[in-house]
């Protein structure tokens, strides 16, 4: 008989949990559908972290990273799901990881999943990531590689944003692609500045406003009329 009512209460006991866990479950899917459309990034990712923890979903995960990311908490998502490459990760895990990485200033680990990336669905603008990746981390010669894709790839209306200012503007990706060759160049052979300076030039027919490229060439310029052995 104490067999009977032991295992009576464990029954009740369980199916009293799992009927928590449901009405939490509900609770929080619904407050997560609320604070999205009331565009509550904080309640966005308090909802998201309780459903997580309440019934652990890598395409939750996924998105909790995301939202990190488009927050700028850039190190929180990475605390999400890591850092390392893994071939079963989605398209938006790779996303976060490229993105976050190199928002961290760690443009070499940036570089292997804005590759992957680019492996699974080339464009003009991950090309402009990693020929920009690339050149940070001294590898002229594939920046030059995917600086050609993109300046073939290129369409008009395509923007790229800057930020060097205090206000953010977008220049055409093409003449953002230029801008990148010119710098290639010079780093390739520092006595040619003139190389360097007419792809420069190429970005600034596109754009003539993309402060950047201006930037880029007045230092070339500086460089050029400085006497020989003076730096």
């Amino acid at each position: 008989m104490r067999k009977i009512v032991l295992l009576l209460l464990l029954f009740i006991g369980f199916n009293g949990i799992s009927q928590s866990k449901s009405e939490l479950l509900d609770h929080y899917e619904a407050f997560y559908k609320e604070m999205r459309s009331q565009g509550d990034i904080n309640g966005v990712i308090s909802s998201l972290t309780h459903l997580n923890v309440l019934s652990p979903s890598k395409e939750r995960k996924d998105t909790l990273a995301f939202v990190y990311m488009n927050n700028n908490q850039h190190m929180q998502a990475l605390n999400t799901i890591g850092i390392e490459k893994k071939d079963d990760d989605s398209d938006l895990a790779v996303q976060v990881k490229a993105v976050s990485l190199k928002a961290l200033n760690q443009p070499k680990r940036a570089l292997e999943h804005f590759e992957t990336l680019f492996a699974r669905v080339p464009s003009a603008f991950l090309a402009y990531e990693l020929a920009d990746l690339k050149i940070q981390t001294g590898d002229n010669d594939g920046a030059s590689i995917n600086i050609e894709y993109g300046i073939a790839n290129a369409k008009d209306d395509m923007k790229y944003a800057f930020y060097e200012r205090q206000q953010p503007y977008e220049v055409a990706l093409k003449a953002a692609f230029y801008h990148l060759q010119g710098l290639v160049a010079y780093n390739k052979d520092k006595n040619n500045i003139d190389s360097a300076i007419a792809s420069i030039d190429e970005a600034l027919k596109i754009d003539p406003n993309f402060n950047l490229a201006s930037l880029s060439k007045q230092a070339l310029e500086s460089r050029k009329e400085k006497p020989e052995g003076q730096e």
